[in-house]
């Protein structure tokens, strides 16, 4: 994967087709380094190659911060989670052969960037709340654009304009994810399952048994379960790894409580850990 250099350029135009304005609804068009509708609400491109399309504050904790951003790039980087990089990559190359994949709640872009890969003919907008994020986001594949956006709230994007959605441990926006997928578009959902990371205890966050079942309450109005598939390893961990698994996520928020931060520095061995996915395909209800 080459990193994606903006330069000077504007974002691609199929990418600025897909946007809308943030403040009005109305389409967009870009000149140089911004972006703006006919009523004149603008947006800049920041030099990173990312837009910011929020025109409200961030809620306190919901972002993710340059430490966090810092540990995820470094696990992602040593292949921990690849073989979930691959599932997606399989899902995309089966379902998308060109047109916009919407990775919503993207971070860094890492699993958007392998499905690009598999979709040689699709360009991906990454949207989050996180500026940080996309920050690498921008550049993690050369058809690959960003734009800063909370998903609780209505999506900046245009009606049936994705192929694919893609939503990794992120926010679902039902409503918005049916709204902006084409009628015969895919929603694929990867979600971690109970036991991941089971050997590491309360040093991270435990997956609730029932999500399965809260999945399917979330989606079912709006979509219908075509597949299911699981990924499952074992992958030894080195110390410095383990930290940055607990710190990439919410479970950074609560090292300070029950001596779990005097725990996670007093491992000094690798350590053979579990990792658990499930990757589940949908389909829009008309």
């Amino acid at each position: 994967m080459n990193a994606h250099e903006h330069g000077d350029d504007p974002l691609p135009p199929e990418i600025v087709r897909s946007l809308r304005c943030s403040v009005c609804g109305d389409p967009v068009g870009s000149a140089g380094r911004t972006v703006r509708c006919e009523r004149g609400h603008s947006f800049d491109v920041a030099k990173q190659g990312y837009v910011n399309l929020l025109h409200a504050r961030i809620p306190a904790g919901t972002a993710d911060t340059a430490p966090m951003v810092a540990a995820r790039v470094d696990l992602l980087a040593s292949g921990a989670y690849l073989p979930l990089a691959d599932e997606l990559a399989k899902v995309a190359s089966e379902h998308v052969q060109e047109g916009l994949i919407v990775d919503a709640g993207a971070g860094t872009g890492y699993y958007l960037a392998h499905v690009l890969d598999a979709a040689p003919g699709a360009h991906g907008l990454a949207l989050d709340v996180s500026a940080v994020a996309l920050r690498r986001a921008a550049r993690a594949h050369p058809r690959a654009s960003a734009a800063v956006w909370n998903l609780w709230e209505p999506w900046p994007v245009a009606d049936r304009s994705a192929s694919l959605i893609l939503n990794v441990f992120a926010p679902r926006n039902a409503p918005q994810f049916h709204r902006v997928l084409t009628a015969d578009g895919l929603l694929v959902v990867a979600t971690p399952n109970p036991g991941h990371l089971r050997e590491l205890g309360d040093l991270v966050i435990s997956v609730d048994e029932s999500k399965d079942t809260r999945l399917e309450e979330t989606l079912g109005e709006h979509f219908s379960r075509v597949e299911r598939r699981e990924v499952t390893q074992q992958v030894k961990l080195s110390p410095s790894q383990i930290r940055q698994v607990v710190e990439m996520g919410p479970s950074a928020h609560h090292l300070h409580r029950e001596g779990r931060r005097e725990r996670l520095d007093g491992i000094t061995a690798s350590v053979d850990v579990t990792t658990s996915f499930s990757v589940t395909l949908y389909r829009p209800v008309p």
